[in-house]
């Protein structure tokens, strides 16, 4: 059976996605005129502004500190080590690369979700499945997304961080991974069951707070090893580009893992990031987009370089070649095995010491995953939502028990992945997140027009001197966007 997943993933996570995911970044990037750089400055700003006099959604913050929270998980520590140890330092560039163009298409889809979005009570709900509706005309698109999203993001995704969870104490405090798995399940259960505005409440005062907290660490173990730090960022350039003089010959590999381990942990393109951008309250679509481009920068460019260069500094890595199993590069830290939460631990370990490595590597799992796993719920729940609510004034009981069986099913993942080994959780994981990327890349591109035109309006009236752009989407042609027209 494991060998079949590995299979159906090794499909899934081709040479055409990958291509397709570079494409479509670039295709991005330049349509918009390199917006994640004109508009840097006015990403930061939008972060802390709030439209007060909007009843229904979350602050931009809420929805940058949700989206965030689906970011910044186990993939910038575990996922890290493992883009390093398969494709060598040189999939770190390869991340940055797809970060950098990827915040152009995390811009076009959230832009998208917020034209797009709907009012469901006091809610705001959106993303691909809305946007292949109304924007494409195609319901069975729409559907087939939502479904391959309900189950990937209740059942596929969430074990993957249970599983770093239990495995990570139980090596470190010697806990049972059961009991953790209890654990974990119980405090998702306490958040989830608030619906969005508490989880949405949770990961603004943890996500922040955990993000900077595990870069300024870094910072310290790189200052103890400033001076193999230039060494460090030398290899990651020279391994990108197939010169390095021991790596030249996987350039290929590193291409691929850092492509994909990039979209894994930023998760632009893949579908997620706009199901949160569309329950933000603001008065221009573009303004959300923009915000969500800057969560990219926030998790590729700063937390996963602070464990990547962390880990190259120390030397505390392997690099498997993928030809014989065995190993182009060795550390010569003890038992350094296969690539994995190991590697930074060891890391962590050459400045706290044996032992608070592991501690200190465990708790910042803990709420890295945490709060990834509450963001896959709102992912879900928005999801089954969508195919449950056409009728949902008629049928409001039907839908509260679709959601509570929905989190019956949700808790009962994270519990299981405590228990089950992480090579199969990684490679399901990995196979949903495919799935999704190549539906939800090709309709952006389909859709691209909007998000062109609509960014168009929005720089025009601030030229015009509108220091509050609104959105009208009558004004520029832009058919099924009824919340706009509501407003």
């Amino acid at each position: 059976m494991d060998k079949f997943i590995t299979f159906l993933n090794d499909c899934v996570w081709s040479w055409p996605l990958v291509g397709l995911c570079l494409v479509g970044a670039l295709y991005f990037s330049f349509g918009t005129r390199f917006v994640q750089v004109r508009h840097f400055g006015e990403m930061v700003r939008l972060l802390f502004k709030n439209d007060k006099s909007k009843r229904e959604g979350i602050s931009s913050f809420q929805a940058f500190a949700l989206a965030l929270s689906g970011r910044v998980g186990t993939g910038n520590i575990v996922g890290v080590a493992m883009a390093i140890g398969y494709g060598g330092p040189g999939a770190i560039v390869w991340m940055w690369i797809i970060a950098f163009l990827g915040a152009g298409t995390a811009f076009a889809e959230a832009t998208l979700a917020q034209i797009y979005k709907t009012r469901h009570g006091d809610q705001l709900r959106g993303g691909p499945a809305y946007y292949i509706e109304k924007g494409l005309n195609c319901r069975w698109l729409a559907v087939t997304f939502a479904v391959i999203t309900v189950i990937v993001c209740s059942m596929c995704l969430p074990p993957i961080h249970s599983n770093s969870i239990a495995m990570s104490f139980s090596t470190t405090f010697h806990i049972a991974p059961w009991i953790m798995g209890v654990a974990v399940a119980t405090l998702i259960a306490l958040v989830v069951i608030g619906g969005v505005k508490r989880i949405s409440k949770v990961a603004e005062l943890v996500t922040p707070f955990m993000a900077i907290a595990y870069i300024i660490l870094a910072i310290v173990v790189l200052a103890v090893n400033y001076q193999a730090v230039p060494a460090a960022f030398s290899d990651m350039i020279h391994g990108a580009f197939g010169t390095h003089e021991v790596l030249g010959g996987i350039i290929g590999a590193a291409i691929a893992w850092g492509v994909k381990r990039g979209i894994y942990s930023n998760e632009a393109g893949q579908g997620t990031a706009p199901i949160v951008a569309a329950a933000a309250k603001v008065d221009h679509p573009v303004k959300q987009g923009l915000v969500q481009g800057f969560s990219v920068y926030v998790d590729t460019l700063l937390v996963c370089t602070a464990t990547a260069v962390m880990l190259l500094a120390t030397k505390c890595y392997n690099v498997v070649d993928p030809a014989t199993g065995g190993y182009l590069i060795q550390s010569g830290v003890a038992e350094l095995g296969q690539p994995g939460v190991d590697y930074t631990i060891a890391a962590l370990s050459t400045l706290l010491g044996q032992g608070w490595g592991g501690i200190v590597i465990s708790i910042t799992l803990f709420f890295f995953a945490f709060t990834t796993v509450m963001a896959y719920y709102y992912y879900a729940e928005t999801n089954l939502v969508y195919l449950f609510s056409k009728n949902h004034a008629a049928h409001p009981r039907r839908e509260k028990v679709i959601i509570a069986v929905l989190r019956v099913v949700f808790i009962s993942a994270v519990l299981f992945g405590s228990l089950k080994e992480a090579s199969t959780i990684w490679s399901l994981g990995d196979m949903g997140v495919g799935l999704m990327a190549w539906i939800n890349i090709i309709v952006i591109l389909l859709l691209s027009r909007q998000s062109f035109r609509i960014l168009k309006d929005y720089e025009h009236q601030k030229k015009s001197g509108i220091r509050n752009p609104k959105f009208s989407p009558k004004e520029l042609g832009i058919k099924n966007a009824e919340f706009w027209e509501e407003e």
